[in-house]
């Protein structure tokens, strides 16, 4: 067993609260009490402990849209930089994908995974390309996954762009992965269905995809209306809106990610709501694209569950609440804009997308969930309970704040200190292998 105490827990928990002396009691995987750390170091002499001192402890942050295979983007310069969003996707994205190999795979995803320890991730929905190695794609994550133990859902990126082939070879890739890894048995992995987004599918492609997933219950992963090009193309070429094609293919369910949704109208915040399709905003990817402000407030207002992401922007959830805040204020002209809605997709929405994807009780600290737990080293200098935490960790956490990061009941991370990785060796191999994809890129 394992005892975590002699701190302020935030259980995140309605019932529970938080508990100013409180302590976590870890058996296997899951959580078996929360309560005063006295009583249970008392109750179980035995356990091994790990003194918080004080630290803020509470449960790990869950990404809902990651792009693990970014990471090698990072200072890579651009001879012919991007106008607008389709250029970006043409002139980095599209370019970078076709020039992974199966290494880069793996150590583009070491990296970030390294990274959401360190930041107190510990659960990420990823979505992958890299089209000239497609097959075995997912097994490099998969190894990446176990080494470090970052709760991961897969996801390969099917698309047209790159031909039939390549285009079958991504829904083989998708189909290997939720036969495995989908439907809950796997400690740390869960599986969707990926897509690109409707510009770069045909109905044909999006029908074969339907028909791939079969009776499994599983859904999609997929960008909807980021640009405003996709609802352009869609229209154009067959007559509907995004969310309407996506409807009318079958794609949307309670079990799809349908990410961004920037550019939807009325109409299709009710066909997302009416199919309980879960939407993921990623706020800084959007203002960093500049393809717009996600109508997030009005689809929460509407019933549809939306969560929070950063799209491979950052590994540092807390980042992204920050932006979500000040980004809805900024486009709404209005101080108190999003100081509940923020707050809901990180805590309330992110725990209930992880659970439909992986079958678990994340996000929270309580009796029976999976024991995901982070110290933050954060030392409150106003009073902390239960209607004052969100604006704690607003204002006052970062993720490099992070002391120690637990996941699945194995310990990560100790005082800062990652376990069992030489991290200084993954990054060096990285760098290694991001000046040869430069070269090729």
């Amino acid at each position: 067993m394992l005892l975590i105490g002699n701190g302020l827990v935030l259980t995140m928990d309605k019932k529970l609260g938080v508990l100013k002396d409180g302590a976590v009691l870890v058996e296997g995987e899951t959580i078996v009490k929360v309560d005063d750390t006295e009583k249970l170091r008392n109750d179980y002499p035995s356990a091994q402990f790990i003194d918080a001192e004080g630290r803020l402890i509470m449960p790990g942050m869950i990404n809902g849209h990651m792009h693990l295979y970014s990471t090698f983007a990072r200072g890579l310069a651009l001879a012919d930089p991007p106008a607008n969003f389709i250029e970006i996707l043409e002139k980095l994205w599209w370019k970078l994908d076709k020039v992974l190999s199966l290494e880069d795979v793996y150590y583009s995803a070491m990296v970030p995974l390294i990274d959401c320890i360190k930041a107190g991730t510990t659960t990420i929905i990823d979505h992958h390309a890299s089209p000239y190695a497609a097959s075995g794609s997912l097994e490099e994550i998969v190894r990446a996954v176990e080494t470090t133990g970052v709760r991961t859902a897969l996801a390969y990126e099917v698309s047209d762009r790159d031909g039939k082939e390549i285009c079958d070879a991504g829904i083989e890739e998708n189909i290997r992965a939720i036969e495995k890894y989908a439907g809950g048995d796997h400690p740390l992995l869960g599986a969707l269905f990926g897509l690109h987004a409707s510009l770069t599918l045909s109905d044909d492609t999006l029908k074969r995809c339907k028909d791939a997933v079969g009776k499994r219950n599983v859904g999609f992963h997929i960008h909807t209306a980021e640009g405003i090009q996709d609802v352009e193309d869609s229209l154009e070429r067959y007559g509907k809106r995004v969310v309407e094609r996506l409807g009318d293919a079958g794609i949307l369910g309670p079990k799809t990610i349908a990410v961004h949704c920037v550019h939807v109208n009325d109409n299709e915040i009710n066909i997302l709501r009416e199919t309980d399709t879960m939407v993921v905003h990623n706020p800084e990817s959007n203002m960093g694209n500049a393809v717009g402000v996600a109508p997030v407030m009005k689809m929460m207002d509407q019933g549809v569950l939306v969560g929070l992401g950063t799209d491979g922007f950052t590994a540092d959830m807390f980042e992204s609440v920050k932006v979500a805040n000040v980004l809805h204020k900024l486009e709404q002209k209005d101080p108190g804009a999003a100081w509940a809605e923020v707050p809901k997709m990180i805590f309330d929405n992110n725990k209930e997308i992880a659970r439909r994807i992986f079958g678990k009780d994340l996000g929270v600290l309580r009796e029976g969930a999976t024991a995901d737990i982070i110290l933050v080293d954060y030392d409150p200098a106003t009073p902390f309970n239960e209607d004052t935490a969100y604006p704690h960790l607003l204002f006052g956490v970062s993720g490099g704040m992070v002391d120690t990061t637990i996941i699945n009941g194995k310990v990560r991370m100790l005082h800062r200190k990652i376990e069992g990785i030489d991290t200084t060796a993954v990054a060096a191999k990285a760098r290694s292998l991001a000046a040869g994809l430069w070269d090729r890129f």
